[in-house]
């Protein structure tokens, strides 16, 4: 029996030695300001959007609000114009959801949703045709602008109609 708990005794002092060698060492942080603070945009793909078929002359790009899936009024304006051209000409359109790098992915995923619904329940309410709008989000995943700032932050809120 005392041979038994030496040797318990022994592994279980070795062990944790051996876990106290592998903890990583203190690192000292040391603050940088970050100089450049200029946002830098992604372009928008419009060689799906058929002219003929939409109003040329209205936004394709609907920015929202810091964690909200409310339509501006700006958006409203922009949605009816689609909303009139897609009625007189019915066609199939996909509505793209993102957000912001802040939150999870999968809040992100779920705020890009909500976001593209919005857009899709106003469209139909105005006479579109739901089953001719597919709704997608991707969240944080397809930034237009990779800043971490406001500016950045508000290109990303955003519902693209393709």
């Amino acid at each position: 029996m005392k041979t038994s708990f030496n040797k318990t005794g022994l592994a279980t002092i070795l062990f944790s030695m051996v876990l106290v060698g592998c903890s990583s060492a203190p690192v000292e942080e040391t603050s940088t300001d970050i100089e450049d603070t200029s946002v830098q945009t992604g372009q928008v793909d419009t060689s799906g959007i058929d002219d003929s078929a939409m109003a040329s002359s209205a936004d394709t790009v609907f920015y929202f609000d810091f964690d909200k899936a409310l339509l501006k009024p700006e958006s409203r304006a922009a949605l009816l114009e689609h909303a009139a051209a897609l009625s007189s000409n019915p066609r199939s359109v996909r509505l793209e959801g993102h957000a912001d790098e802040r939150g999870t992915r999968e809040y992100n995923m779920a705020l890009g949703e909500r976001r593209a619904n919005a857009v899709k329940e106003f469209l139909v309410l105005q006479g579109v045709s739901g089953g001719l709008i597919e709704v997608i989000s991707y969240g944080e995943e397809r930034a237009a602008s990779f800043g971490s700032n406001d500016s950045a932050w508000g290109l990303n809120r955003r519902v693209e109609l393709k």
